[in-house]
């Protein structure tokens, strides 16, 4: 290991590339995670940024030109709090998801695979509720 830890990188962001407008991206992950838009972005930029809490790295939603044309290589898996999983899901639906997947098994185990309004998939597992 390097002697000078404080060399080290930090993770500001995870970006998430749209074809479309980033502003209403972000608006779907932002109501979904609870979470604020920047105050110094608005509709019509090129990039969007979600505060996270506790110095967790941001959400970076940019404007690219070329379309998704692959499965995710890194998603999400999120767990509810205060829901079940199938009223997590049945939310995320609302307000534009789509399931993909439903890997729930008999025993209430698993996930559920949904993909956000640009494509880009998340799971949502089971939780403290169900």
């Amino acid at each position: 290991m390097h002697p000078n830890h404080t060399a080290n990188p930090t993770i500001r962001h995870i970006t998430f590339d749209c074809t479309n407008e980033p502003y209403e991206l972000a608006r779907f992950w932002a109501e979904f995670l609870g979470r604020p838009i920047s105050d110094l972005d608005q509709p019509g930029d090129d990039e969007v940024l979600i505060e996270l809490a506790d110095g967790a790295p941001g959400l970076l939603f940019v404007r690219v030109e070329e379309a998704k044309t692959a499965k995710n290589r890194l998603h999400f898996d999120l767990g509810p709090t205060g829901r079940t999983r199938a009223e997590e899901v049945e939310r995320a639906v609302s307000l534009g998801a789509h399931i993909l997947t439903d890997c729930t098994l008999p025993n209430g185990r698993g996930w559920v695979v949904l993909a956000d309004p640009e494509g880009n998939e998340f799971c949502i597992e089971r939780g403290e509720l169900g």
